[in-house]
């Protein structure tokens, strides 16, 4: 099996449930330099939140001397919770598009559980 059908194959199956489940998903994409978070409303229209390792506040709070990727997963899902949280949502669904769960994508989702969001 080819990585990119084994990939479609998990997107599949992950987006399946989170439809069973009926709440907002918070949807990660990841290249090689940066990091993505969004948090869409419960049919997929809209997107309510959003965080991303190319906004202003990851050079503020590291003063450009880490380069350390999970690190700034870490500070980009800290910074969507607390701006989800101002928003009153308390549940996500977290839809990690294919990604395997390891490395930045656990930091993230990690980040956004320890600030108090249930994912």
């Amino acid at each position: 099996m080819k990585i990119s059908t084994q990939k479609e194959r998990r997107i599949k199956k992950i987006r399946e449930k989170i439809k069973e489940l009926r709440c907002m998903r918070l949807t990660v994409h990841r290249t090689p330099r940066h990091i993505y978070a969004q948090v869409f409303s419960f049919d997929g229209s809209k997107v309510l939140a959003s965080a991303s390792s190319l906004e202003s506040f990851v050079n503020k709070e590291l003063n450009r001397s880490v380069s350390n990727k999970v690190i700034i997963a870490k500070l980009v899902g800290s910074k969507l919770a607390k701006r989800v949280e101002g928003m009153g949502i308390k549940q996500l669904a977290f839809d990690r598009s294919g990604f395997k769960f390891h490395g930045r994508i656990k930091a993230l989702a990690d980040s956004v559980r320890e600030n108090g969001i249930k994912c």
